[in-house]
């Protein structure tokens, strides 16, 4: 079994765990810092509300009843129907949208190979 890391968000008033494989933690949280930044450009009037990065670790233990883990697989095709709905004709959203299914293709394929080996 491949490592995995776990990436913690904030969004609003809960915290939420994204595990990723260990190889792609870091780009998970490079995207999120670099989508913070471009989010506020956007001027759709359905703009997404993204979670901060708090950080990264390697070991998690839960001990919260209603807190759960979010496959990095699950999280990045939530993230990228929820860019892909917003109707947004001034900025280029094409840039955010081809970072997060760049991501998201690594993934799948990641998923694909690990799946293959087990």
């Amino acid at each position: 079994m491949s490592t995995m890391k776990y990436v913690i968000f904030q969004a609003k008033d809960r915290v939420e765990f994204v595990e990723m494989p260990a190889s792609y933690a870091y780009q998970l949280s490079a995207l999120n810092v670099r989508l913070q930044k471009e989010v506020g450009k956007l001027t759709a009037d359905q703009i997404p509300q993204l979670p901060v990065v708090l950080g990264e670790c390697t070991e998690l233990e839960i001990v919260a009843k209603d807190v759960t883990v979010i496959s990095g697989l699950d999280y990045i095709n939530h993230l990228e129907r929820t860019f892909a709905e917003v109707q947004e004709s001034s900025y280029p959203l094409i840039s955010l949208l081809t970072e997060i299914r760049a991501l998201q293709a690594q993934l799948e394929q990641w998923y694909e190979e690990e799946y293959e080996e087990n």
